[in-house]
């Protein structure tokens, strides 16, 4: 099923099963986060305008996905727009609050044959109403799926997240609900959008940029990191499948002297 995936036929065909089964034999991580860089490059290498590598990108967001659930991965969280994504062209962003209908209402069917829940974490308020619209009713739709959680960062911005997460602390210890002593890392976990979620076990940024841009800086602090310079259009299954391979070469050891490799 998982070779089924790949878009194009390999040459060697037996070697990507191979690979693939190496790896369902070693921890997975429980979740991915992916900043998707590049696609206004990969349309500028092209001749084409920025739209179109958001276009192409799209597309990679469902073989991606589609990867990552056979492969068993449980979250996949995907940075589609930040809160400063907002000081882009009027044009971009208006093509850019398009794509979630257009990719939601087409991918709908096969993300619930596949068992896949879409979740949001941002703002969803201050987006356009066609673009809330589409995201709640993927959500709505999928919500009793038990496969990998496809989650977008959509008007998503960390500090934004952690400060919200701040003031609603303070409030509750104004209130006297909790107690100053009291707040510790679980009462923050407990309060950020992604608390339901385990935290990042792996990082991917594509296009060569390294840097995290304002992405989940609180849950991101144990995660292992993977900067590639392949542009997001570009990222495919082998791409994915071989930031696995790296991630479960890496010894984790959370600070102690003992190496533990968490899936």
């Amino acid at each position: 099923m998982l070779r089924k995936l790949f878009r194009k036929k390999t040459p060697d065909i037996q070697f990507i099963d191979d690979r693939i089964e190496s790896v369902k034999r070693k921890p997975i991580p429980n979740h991915v986060a992916i900043i998707m860089d590049g696609n206004g490059r990969w349309a500028k290498q092209r001749k084409m305008p920025r739209i179109a590598g958001h276009h192409e990108g799209m597309k990679k967001v469902r073989q991606i996905t589609n990867f990552a659930n056979a492969l068993g991965v449980k979250a996949l969280t995907l940075y589609a727009f930040s809160t400063e994504n907002w000081k882009r062209p009027k044009l971009e962003i208006d093509f850019l609050m398009n794509l979630p209908g257009e990719f939601l209402n087409t991918y709908l069917p096969e993300l619930m044959e596949r068992d896949i829940k879409v979740e949001m974490i941002g703002n969803i308020e201050a987006l356009p109403a066609h673009t809330r619209s589409a995201i709640i009713k993927a959500i709505e739709t999928t919500k009793n799926n038990k496969g990998l959680v496809l989650n977008f960062a959509m008007n998503y911005g960390s500090r934004v997240e952690l400060v919200h997460v701040m003031k609603e602390i303070v409030q509750e210890v104004e209130d006297g609900t909790i107690q100053k002593e009291d707040i510790d890392e679980n009462v923050i976990n407990s309060r950020l959008m992604t608390a339901h979620l385990p935290e990042p076990d792996l990082l991917i940024r594509t296009s060569g940029e390294v840097r995290l841009s304002n992405f989940m800086l609180w849950q991101l602090a144990y995660a292992e990191f993977i900067f590639t310079n392949v542009l997001w259009p570009d990222f495919n299954e082998e791409c994915f499948l071989a930031s696995i391979e790296d991630f479960q070469h890496r010894d984790r050891r959370f600070g102690s002297l003992e190496g533990d490799q968490k899936g």
